[in-house]
């Protein structure tokens, strides 16, 4: 019973191919390109508003050169949306339930963010080891602290990500087995188990859209005490 709910989560092959890779294709796939009209079409005109919204609430905050950041972490906010989203539907894999590639996502960019603050301003990034007024005995074990706390944001962000993921998609495969296994005994329980489904499945789309959101938004918050 273990080994079949687990099973969904593991990467599929065909023919020795791993179709991960067309998984992580799709929403390059499904957005329109930009159109060089003057006019924008139905499909397009709701994506770049979007986009456009998206953009000026998370770099609000950032002074100018944090702004050069806008185009990747927007592009991987809708990768991530549409990649969580496109696993709520039947018969599909979700990418990001995996950690390697949540942790292959997060890793770099976080790595990115620290160097560029090591190189921008040293002072003020190596500041945030120890604090101003800190008493002489505390300096080394807040230094170790800070230190591990700053090499866990990588692993919060990846294991954020993919334990929320998870969970959600095991709920939705152990309600779903529940209500299709009291349908022929006791019709009424099945019946409201298949209505607790439904609003497990709303929540789990506000959950795919969140997790997004909020991977994109502590990137952000990690360059802004960078840049």
């Amino acid at each position: 019973m273990t080994l079949s709910l687990f099973d969904q989560f593991s990467s599929p092959s065909y023919l020795g191919i791993p179709l991960i890779l067309i998984a992580l294709s799709l929403p390059w796939v499904l957005f329109p390109a930009p159109s060089t009209r003057w006019l924008n079409n139905r499909t397009i005109y709701p994506t770049g508003w979007f986009i456009a919204r998206f953009t000026n609430q998370l770099f609000l905050p950032l002074n100018v050169g944090g702004h050069k950041w806008a185009p990747l972490l927007a592009s991987l906010m809708i990768f991530l949306l549409t990649l969580n989203m496109l696993g709520l539907m039947p018969y599909t894999f979700t990418p990001t339930t995996q950690l390697s590639l949540n942790m292959g996502l997060a890793v770099p960019l976080w790595l990115a963010t620290v160097i560029i603050g090591m190189r921008n301003q040293p002072t003020h990034a190596l500041g945030h080891f120890l604090p101003e007024g800190t008493p002489t005995p505390l300096i080394p074990v807040l230094i170790i602290i800070e230190t591990i706390s700053l090499f866990i944001r990588p692993l919060a962000l990846g294991v954020r990500l993919t334990a929320n993921l998870t969970a959600g998609h095991l709920l939705i495969h152990l309600i779903s087995s529940a209500a299709f296994v009291l349908m022929p005994m006791m019709p009424t329980v099945a019946l409201l188990t298949a209505i607790l489904l439904l609003m497990l499945t709303l929540l789990e789309v506000a959950v795919a859209m969140i997790q997004a959101y909020v991977f994109i938004l502590l990137l952000s918050l990690y360059l802004q005490e960078n840049v």
